[in-house]
């Protein structure tokens, strides 16, 4: 042999091949050659019609392919292999031209259908090992560089993976440090979250669409952080400036969580700034109407007042679920969007409120709208 055995035996073994020529002298000086070099999987045929179906069984790592045969010939048969045979590992099958036609007409045809080399007739044993060897050895390393692509894809995505739960939780703790404010237990935006988001799919939303409303709604009054304590912890009913002042953490929530290209904190911009506009543009900050408003704000606004209502605040007792549910029902076509106060009747309130804590003798009128 003309290559040392060790470096020929590495790139050999394990191999799978295809030699497909209607000469049935050279299939057998091939597979004699290729058993002698320690290549133990070969295939072979003479009928060049069974080409592509036996590529498409055995997968070979290269094709031994004469191109002047019966119909199909060779550059059909490359033809067909680029259609019928897929390369999932992202490696085009490598195919080893057999030919005595060595004109650069033929050898430009057959490099544009996919081969990647020639090996002349007569067949020279060391040209033709020296060329399976290295045609073999370049299909290992393409193989090896698109397992090295999808370890890297996959570490790319793990990490992106880390990247995004570390992003949404320092956006719950962001959430969490305005609703500390006026709630210790932080409870709210998450509840808020859930009925929001049990409101999206009761609106038949793609599933996308209600995951980014359910990580968006724990930030409709991240603006809270800027509104000072002696007006948003006030017990009792709001002087007309301090109204004003706490109508402004719409405003500031929104210049907060603006120009992300985040599409959960783009959305939870919207929110932020939209969730206390009223359906009969009675609201603030821009009296929008109807479906002016942000589907996501519309949504967001039913869950958020529902859930005030149920809640203790330094302003008010809790009320009763059915008094809570009542109240929103009442507004709708007011201060909500009746399709999604329609939805809303649908919900098990019960499941999306907080314990109660509280006898209903307690309840108290409230002016929702600056909760």
């Amino acid at each position: 042999m003309g290559m040392g055995a060790g470096v020929t035996s590495d790139v050999f073994a394990g191999a799978r091949l295809v030699v497909v020529d209607d000469h049935q002298p050279n299939v057998l000086v091939l597979e004699t050659l290729l058993e002698r070099w320690g290549v133990t999987d070969v295939v072979s045929t003479t009928d060049s019609s069974q080409a592509v179906e036996l590529c498409a069984a055995v997968r070979p790592d290269l094709v031994l392919l004469d191109l002047h045969m019966p119909e199909p010939d060779g550059f059909e048969v490359m033809r067909r292999l680029r259609q019928a045979v897929p390369a999932p590992d992202g490696v085009p099958l490598p195919v080893l031209v057999l030919t005595a036609d060595i004109t650069p007409e033929t050898r430009r045809r057959a490099l544009a259908l996919g081969a990647r080399d020639f090996v002349t007739k007569p067949f020279d044993p060391l040209e033709v090992e020296l060329r399976v060897r290295n045609l073999l050895a370049a299909r290992r390393y393409e193989q090896a560089l698109a397992e090295r692509g999808d370890e890297l894809e996959q570490c790319v995505r793990a990490r992106t993976r880390e990247v995004e739960a570390s992003r949404l939780e320092v956006l719950d703790r962001l959430a969490l440090a305005a609703e500390y404010r006026d709630d210790l237990t932080g409870a709210h935006t998450r509840r808020v979250a859930t009925t929001a988001a049990t409101l999206a799919a009761a609106l038949s939303l793609d599933a996308e669409t209600i995951r980014t409303v359910e990580l968006a709604a724990p930030l409709h009054d991240v603006g809270k952080i800027g509104i000072p304590d002696h007006v948003l912890r006030k017990s009792g009913v709001l002087t007309s400036e301090e109204r004003a002042v706490m109508r402004r953490h719409t405003l500031i929530g929104a210049r907060m969580l603006a120009e992300s290209e985040s599409p959960v904190l783009r959305l939870a911009e919207e929110v932020a700034l939209r969730h206390h506009e009223r359906w009969d543009g009675a609201g603030y900050p821009s009296g929008q109407t109807g479906e002016q408003i942000p589907l996501a704000a519309r949504i967001v606004a039913v869950a958020d007042v529902f859930d005030a209502l149920c809640c203790a605040r330094p302003y008010k007792p809790p009320w009763s679920i059915d008094r809570a549910v009542s109240e929103v029902v009442e507004a709708s076509g007011a201060q909500f969007d009746p399709e999604v106060v329609e939805a809303f009747t649908g919900l098990d309130h019960r499941r999306l409120a907080p314990a109660p804590r509280f006898s209903p003798e307690h309840e108290s009128p409230v002016e929702v709208t600056e909760s």
